[in-house]
């Protein structure tokens, strides 16, 4: 489908352009908040330590966690040293670049993963998916999917 005028968005963009922003924001925090009651670290800290389970035991740079997640690099960085003095990942020399380094998840990192996962399922299901209606997720996921590089 193609818009009509392709210089400017129109209202109808603009405001679902808003909306967009603040459910995202609106859901997020609601999803943190139940993982905060639960005793669990902010959702930021599952994103990378799950990120680094995907990479099944292999190592990844900080840029490349820092595109798989929502975090702005700066943050990356500070909560990669947080979770490495929390004993959940550990920073290595990159072996092809000795002065770079590269970040892998730690049994501990694992375990904390595995015990979040039910709290964070349970918070998404209320906070979105009880939301939705037959159909919502999957058009959700086309119209999203369509933003994405």
């Amino acid at each position: 489908m193609e818009k009509k005028n392709k210089d400017a968005p129109g209202p109808t963009e603009i405001d679902a352009w808003a909306r967009l922003q603040r459910a995202s924001s609106a859901v997020l925090s609601r999803v943190e908040t139940r993982l905060k009651a639960e005793g669990f670290p902010p959702l930021g800290w599952y994103d990378v330590l799950l990120e680094l389970r995907k990479a099944d035991g292999e190592t990844m740079r900080p840029v490349d966690i820092e595109k798989r997640t929502l975090l702005a690099q700066y943050n990356v960085s500070r909560l990669i040293d947080r979770l490495m003095a929390a004993g959940y990942v550990e920073k290595l020399k990159a072996p092809e670049d000795g002065r770079g380094v590269v970040v892998r998840l730690t049994p501990d990192g694992a375990d904390l993963l595995t015990s979040m996962w039910p709290a964070y399922r349970t918070a998404v299901e209320a906070e979105f998916g009880s939301h939705l209606e037959d159909g919502d997720a999957q058009a959700i996921w086309t119209v999203l999917g369509k933003l994405l590089p």
